[in-house]
């Protein structure tokens, strides 16, 4: 399985048998989606900086809601949360998806803006990647991502949505760092990921934001 970012919450996460795309992002907010193809797209919810499906190519079929699916070999499992802390008073809901690919399950938080609850951490079971939030203002912050990714217990960690040239107002990816306790680390162009190379323990793996040529 092959994890590469494309700037904000948008990941191509590439199988044996098929492409996912999460939460496609407009070229305004840093994202470099053009000629990106996938199979499957999903959205966490549906404000602009997330739901650019008709930036992808492919014919993808779309998923932007709670409930389970198949497609293409990929299960993927919708779980409603809210996108503030308020119970969604504030920015309404955020679709939580745990995907399972190639026989890892990989849990993309979309724009959670609360904790997980333990009732829900024990729902998603076990996660060996997950893709979180971390830059505050619309979404968790540093510190409510570190919960996250404890009660989650995954063995890969890759923070998301954070400060960039054009999302200023979030903060910065050293804030999660420093957080989480993670030395200083330098980012990836992509992350392969096999049973082999799966690490004991949790790690933090950080993603150069990839531009297709």
């Amino acid at each position: 399985m092959e994890i590469t970012w494309f700037g904000h919450s948008c990941f191509r996460i590439k199988g044996k048998e098929a492409t996912l795309v999460t939460d496609p992002c407009a070229e305004n907010l840093g994202s470099a989606i053009a000629g990106l193809t996938a199979n499957i797209i999903t959205m966490s919810h549906q404000h602009t900086g997330h739901n650019n499906h008709s930036g992808i190519g492919g014919n993808p079929r779309t998923v932007s809601g709670p409930g389970e699916y198949e497609i293409a070999d990929v299960f993927i499992i919708g779980m409603s949360t809210f996108h503030d802390s308020e119970q969604g008073s504030e920015r309404k809901k955020n679709t939580i998806y745990l995907i399972e690919i190639d026989g890892f399950r990989v849990c993309h938080l979309g724009d959670l803006g609360h904790v997980l609850s333990p009732q829900q951490a024990e729902e998603l079971g076990n996660v060996e990647v997950v893709l979180v939030p971390v830059g505050g203002g619309s979404t968790i912050d540093a510190k409510a991502a570190l919960e996250v990714t404890r009660l989650l217990r995954p063995k890969i960690v890759i923070p998301m949505h954070y400060y960039a040239e054009a999302t200023p107002n979030l903060n910065p990816v050293d804030d999660f760092l420093k957080e989480i306790g993670t030395r200083e680390i330098l980012p990836q162009p992509k992350l392969v990921v096999t049973r082999s190379n799966l690490p004991l323990e949790m790690q933090v793996t950080l993603l150069e934001r990839s531009i297709l040529k």
